[in-house]
């Protein structure tokens, strides 16, 4: 078992990795940490001590004065080294740089002189020690205006507002899931090995667009999907995954259930349950009264509910939140709900009848690679 802390588990790439770390207990355990252990030497020494690996990617992004930016981002890198020498400990440590360790700015001047500090420890230490420089990174919950243009964009493409370039230009991008993906890969492989390295490491990002190009498809995306209810093509999985990015700031208590155009005449009702430009699968079901379905989540696979005849109570709980989002639906007036990513999610029989229901899922299921984890909505008190 290898015990993993992160710092700034609360952010935007610390809070996704957490919860992938979390896909594999057989192999990591998760060592909490809090923000205010930076202002308590104690705990942030009682933390140090109880980790093999630390992920460091506490850092602030933005600030009015670039001088408070700078010097906030390298207290907290010396600070993290106090506490692993005033405790005598070595963990692996990662170090979240960036690649505008290569610019002027004082984000990116903070961010090579943490990894030269993390250098120097480590090799007056003889511990291991990573520094990633990591391209633009984007996904699902990132704030707007702090994390990342795309997640500025998508937020305000579903809240009524116009986004503007203020500067076009091609953008090397890593999805926050691929960033996760590799970061894990790297502490178990230096796990497996016995040798010490310190290191520079090129994260390799997933693709370029341009600014302007993120802007468009976003706007596709608002065209097809949130206006139309349409399913947009999208042709490979970094098109998904800035379309699963777009959905997650989609504000689900406003927009969900979406109600259906139900045809009717003297044979009976047709109803369109889902248009789509993309492939997958269609299924069907039935549920007897008082039965629960689900209660699992998925890290990339976008799914449709549509109840067709009955009640149905359908059930979302964002991963390591507490809010339940509860959706009522009746086959007499057809709508559906789509599951967004990191969100686990069920859907109940809650009439005296059995309850129809179709589901739609952008993958075929493959047994090997389900990407389906359990775990319940409503949690134990």
């Amino acid at each position: 078992m290898i015990r993993v802390g992160i710092t700034g588990q609360a952010g935007f790439v610390g809070t996704h990795l957490y919860h992938t770390l979390g896909l594999w207990p057989e192999v990591f355990e998760r060592i909490p940490f809090e923000d205010s252990f930076f202002a308590d030497r104690e705990r942030l020494e009682a933390f140090v001590r109880q980790c093999d690996v630390i992920v460091h990617l506490a850092a602030m992004n933005r600030h009015p004065d670039a001088q408070v930016l700078y010097e906030t981002n390298v207290k907290l890198v010396r600070q993290l080294i106090e506490a692993m020498e005033s405790t005598e400990v070595r963990p692996y440590v990662l170090f979240s740089s960036s690649t505008q360790e290569e610019r002027g700015n004082e984000y990116g001047r903070s961010k090579r002189e943490g990894r030269r500090l993390f250098e120097e420890w480590a090799r007056r230490q003889g511990a291991s020690f990573t520094g990633l420089v990591v391209p633009n990174v984007f996904g699902p919950f990132g704030r707007p205006n702090y994390n990342s243009f795309i997640a500025t964009f998508a937020y305000k493409l579903t809240h009524g507002e116009e986004p503007v370039v203020m500067q076009d230009s091609e953008v090397h991008l890593i999805y926050v899931g691929s960033l996760c993906e590799y970061i894990c890969k790297r502490i178990r492989r230096q796990s497996e090995i016995a040798e010490v390295v310190v290191e520079r490491d090129e994260v390799p990002f997933d693709f370029t667009m341009k600014v302007s190009e993120v802007l468009d498809r976003f706007g596709q995306f608002k065209s097809l999907y949130l206006e139309q209810g349409i399913i947009p093509p999208l042709c490979n999985r970094h098109e998904w995954n800035l379309f699963n990015t777009f959905r997650s700031y989609i504000d689900m208590k406003q927009h969900f259930p979406v109600q259906l155009v139900q045809h009717t005449d003297a044979r009976g009702s047709f109803v369109e349950t889902v248009k789509i430009g993309v492939g997958g699968q269609v299924s069907f079901s039935t549920t007897v009264p008082g039965v629960t379905r689900g209660n699992h989540y998925h890290t990339r696979k976008m799914e449709r509910f549509v109840v067709i005849k009955g009640k149905a109570r359908i059930q979302l709980r964002r991963v390591g939140t507490d809010e339940v989002l509860d959706y009522y639906l009746d086959g007499e007036r057809p709508a559906y709900v789509d599951m967004p990513v990191w969100y686990t999610h069920n859907i109940s029989n809650i009439g005296d009848e059995i309850l129809y229901a179709q589901f739609w899922i952008n993958e075929w299921y493959d047994p090997d690679d389900g990407d389906t984890y359990f775990e319940p909505v409503e949690q134990e008190p």
